[in-house]
C-alpha cells in the first residue's frame, strides 16, 4: 500500500473541518455526519474546540482510498495557532487548500499558500460553499491567480452558484473548452507538449494530458481547483478520486533504518506524555528501545491511527502515524531513530507579542507554572519564562484569541483562575560587529575552575543561532563542552537590553580544565560571563518586528487611510484602484497595527479590511526598550557572582 500524508488547510470558517468530516463519511469511516455548529465533528475533539467552533489543535485521521492509505491531518485555520500548522507542514506529501466561494482569498490563505510554495509541497484547491448566497467560482479562481501568484486550473463546472439549487459537474478533459484550457496550462512548463499543441494536436491524447497534469501537480507547477459544498457532499466524490489519482503518494520502506518525527504532544488520562510520531522509515514495536534526540527510550504503548480510530497495536511501520508512550523527554520537533529526517526547520516566525500571566489566588502560582509547562510541551513557541526574583510568569503569543484559549484551558483542565496583563511587543537584538572574550583558569577575576574563550559574529538574517567548537575536543570530557553549548544558548535568550539575540554564531576558541577538580558546573557558570563580555565588545542592535499589510477600502476613503498609514510610519509598496476599491500594500511596525485596526473602520465607513502578517525585524529608532530580566544578569558581573554564590 502507498501512503499519503494529506493536509487540509484554510482560513478560519472556510469549511475545512466540515470537509474533513464529509471525507470520512463518504469513505465509510464514520456512519453519521458531525457538525461544527453542534460541536460533534470527529477531529475537533477538544471541549474548547466544540464550544468555539474552531480548530485549535491538529488532528489525525487515517483512511484508505483504493491502494492509498491517507493520513489526513486537520489543522487550525486561525492565525493565532500558526505554530500548530507549522508542525504539520513538515510531514505533508500534499495538501488541499480550502477557499470559501463567498469570502474568496483571505489573509490566512495567503500565509498558507506562501508556506506551501516555499516548501514545494503540491496542493490543490477546493472552492467550498458554492450553494451560499453570493458564491462565485470563476471569480474566485481569478482572485486565486492574481492574489496568490499561482496557476489554478478549473476542474469543475458549477451551475446555479449562490443558491440551494447549485450543482457541481466534473470537467470533461477530453472535450473543449476544458481540453484546450488544459493544453494551454500544461504547455507553459512543457515545451514538447507546446510544440505538439501548435503543430500536431492529434498527438495530444487524453491519457497524455492526464499524465502531464499528474507530473506538474507533483512538482507544484500547477494547482487544479475543484468546487463543491462539504456539508451537502457536492463535489466530494470527485475530490476523493483525485486524492488517489492526482496527488503524489509514496511507497514506504518498512525494512529501512528507523526514522521518524514527533510533531505533537498530549497527555493521557493518567497524565502520561503521549507523542504523535510519524514514522518515515523502518518498523518499531512495543517495548523496543529506540534512539531519540534525548538518548535511548523504551516504547511502553502504541496507538495506531487507522480507519478513523486510534487502536492499540504491538507494532507500527513506515508511513504510519501513532501515539507513542514511554518517551518522557520527548519534545515537538524531536526525531527518533538513527537518522535525522529532513524537514525539521521552522517555517513561521516566532510570536511577536508577550504578556504577563498571574494566578488570581497567589497560592496557585506553583500549580500555574506546572500547568503552563504542560501547555508549553504542546506548543513550545509560547516561550514560557519566569522572573526568578519576583516569580512573574510570561508567555509569548500570536494574538488575543490565543489568550482566551489559554485562559479557558487553564480553567477547564486545571481548575485555575488566571488573568492576563496587556500584551506588549517582543523585540530582538542582533549583533553589530564581531566580538570575543576569554577567561583563564587560576587568573583573576575568574573564580571558576575553567578556561572558556568565545567569539561571536553575526549570521545572515533568518539563519538563527549556532554554536561550534574551535578547540581540541579531546582535552576535556564531552560533558564540559555540552555545558558550554547549553549555557551559550540559554544566555542568548537575554542580550544587552534583555531581549533574545538572534542570528548569532558563537565559536568556542579556548578551553582548559584542572582535573579532577573542574566540573561541568564550572563551565556552565563561567560561560555566561565570557559570552556577555564578547557580546558587549560586539554590541547589539535592538530590532522591532515589522508586519506586511494589505488594506482594502472604498476608493473614496483613500486619502484618509493614506494619511493614517503615513502617520503610522508605514512604507508603501503598492497601491491599486479598481472598480471603486483601493488596495494598498506595504510594511509597518507591529506596534502600530492595533492603532490602524482601531481607526480603519471609522475612516472607511466600516468597509475597510486589514490583513497583516510578520515580515522581518528592523532596527528600532528612538529610545531603547529594556526588558526586565528573568535570570541572573551576566552583564553585571558583581550581581551575577552574588547570585551564583
Amino acid at each position: 500500500m502507498r501512503t499519503l500524508n494529506l493536509g487540509i488547510l484554510a482560513h478560519v470558517d472556510a469549511g475545512k473541518t466540515s470537509l474533513t468530516e464529509r471525507l470520512l463519511f463518504d469513505t465509510g469511516i464514520i456512519d453519521k455526519l458531525g457538525s461544527v455548529d453542534t460541536g460533534s465533528t470527529q477531529t475537533d475533539s477538544l471541549e474548547l474546540e466544540r464550544q468555539r467552533g474552531i480548530t485549535i489543535a491538529a488532528a489525525v485521521v487515517s483512511f484508505t482510498v483504493g491502494d492509498v492509505t491517507v493520513n489526513l491531518i486537520d489543522t487550525p485555520g486561525h492565525p493565532d495557532f500558526i505554530a500548530e500548522i507549522e508542525r504539520v507542514l513538515q510531514l505533508l506529501d500534499a495538501a488541499v487548500v480550502v477557499v470559501s466561494a463567498v469570502e474568496a482569498v483571505q489573509s490566512q490563505t495567503r500565509v498558507l499558500v506562501r508556506a506551501l510554495r516555499r516548501l514545494s509541497i503540491p496542493f490543490i484547491f477546493f472552492v467550498n460553499k458554492v450553494d451560499r448566497l453570493g458564491a462565485r467560482y470563476d471569480e474566485v479562481l481569478e482572485d486565486i491567480a492574481t492574489q496568490l501568484a499561482v496557476r489554478p486550473i478549473a476542474m469543475s463546472m458549477v451551475h446555479d452558484a449562490g443558491s440551494r439549487l447549485a450543482t457541481v459537474e466534473t470537467a470533461d478533459l477530453g472535450s473543449d473548452p476544458h481540453f484546450s484550457r488544459l493544453c494551454e496550462a500544461l504547455s507553459v512548463n512543457d515545451e514538447a507538449l507546446l510544440e505538439d499543441y501548435i503543430l500536431a494536436p492529434e498527438r495530444l491524447t487524453r491519457q497524455r494530458l492526464e499524465q502531464g497534469l499528474v507530473d506538474q501537480v507533483a512538482k507544484s507547477l500547477i494547482h487544479p481547483a475543484f468546487a463543491g459544498t462539504a456539508t451537502r457532499g457536492l463535489g466530494i466524490p470527485t475530490l476523493i478520486s483525485v486524492v488517489q489519482a492526482l496527488l503524489p503518494s509514496r511507497q514506504p520502506n518498512h525494512d529501512g533504518p528507523v526514522s521518524g518525527t514527533i510533531f505533537k504532544i498530549e497527555r493521557g488520562w493518567g497524565g502520561e506524555k503521549l507523542a504523535y510520531l510519524y514514522l518515515a522509515s523502518g518498523t518499531v514495536g512495543l517495548r523496543d528501545d529506540i534512539e531519540t534526540a534525548n538518548g535511548l527510550a523504551k516504547i511502553s504503548s502504541l496507538q495506531l491511527f487507522r480507519d478513523g480510530r486510534a487502536d492499540k497495536v504491538s507494532q507500527i511501520s513506515a508511513g504510519q502515524i501513532a501515539k507513542v508512550g514511554g518517551l518522557p523527554n520527548a519534545r515537538i520537533g524531536d526525531w527518533i531513530g538513527t537518522e535525522n529526517p529532513p524537514g525539521t526547520l521552522r517555517h513561521f516566525a516566532p510570536p511577536t507579542l508577550e504578556t504577563r500571566i498571574r494566578a488570581l489566588h497567589p497560592s496557585e502560582r506553583p500549580a500555574l507554572w506546572l500547568a503552563l509547562g504542560q501547555l508549553a510541551e504542546q506548543d513550545p513557541l509560547i516561550n514560557l519564562r519566569t522572573n526568578e526574583e519576583t516569580g512573574d510568569i510570561y508567555v509569548s503569543l500570536y494574538g488575543e484569541v490565543q489568550k482566551e484559549v489559554i485562559q479557558a484551558t487553564l480553567s477547564t483542565e486545571f481548575g485555575l483562575d488566571i488573568a492576563f496583563e496587556e500584551s506588549t511587543i517582543i523585540y530582538v537584538e542582533r549583533l553589530d560587529e564581531t566580538g570575543s572574550a576569554v577567561e583563564h583558569i587560576f587568573k583573576e577575576p575568574n573564580p571558576f575552575l575553567a578556561t572558556v574563550g568565545l567569539r561571536v559574529e553575526p549570521r545572515p538574517e533568518g539563519s538563527g543561532n549556532s554554536f561550534a567548537l574551535e578547540v581540541d575536543v579531546g582535552q576535556m570530557p564531552a560533558s564540559f563542552y555540552r555545558a558550554v553549548e547549553e549555557a551559550t544558548f540559554e544566555t542568548l535568550k537575554e542580550g544587552l537590553f534583555g531581549w533574545q539575540i538572534i542570528d548569532c554564531h558563537v565559536a568556542m576558541t579556548a578551553a582548559r580544565q584542572s582535573s579532577p577538580a573542574s566540573t561541568a558546573v564550572d563551565f556552565r557558570k563561567l560561560t555566561p560571563l565570557v559570552l556577555a563580555s564578547a557580546l558587549s565588545s560586539a554590541q547589539t542592535i535592538l530590532c522591532e518586528p515589522i508586519e506586511h499589510f494589505h488594506v482594502e477600502i472604498p476608493a473614496t476613503a483613500l486619502a484618509g487611510v493614506h494619511s493614517l498609514l503615513a502617520k503610522s510610519g508605514a512604507a508603501m509598496r503598492r497601491s491599486l484602484i479598481d472598480e471603486g476599491l483601493a488596495r494598498l500594500e506595504g510594511t509597518v511596525a507591529s506596534s502600530m497595527i492595533q492603532t490602524i485596526q482601531r481607526q480603519l473602520p471609522g475612516l472607511s465607513g466600516g468597509a475597510g479590511v486589514l490583513e497583516h502578517a510578520f515580515n522581518h525585524y528592523a532596527p528600532l529608532s528612538g529610545p531603547h526598550r529594556v526588558r526586565e530580566r528573568a535570570a541572573a544578569n551576566p552583564f553585571d558581573r558583581a550581581d551575577y557572582l552574588r547570585r551564583m554564590r
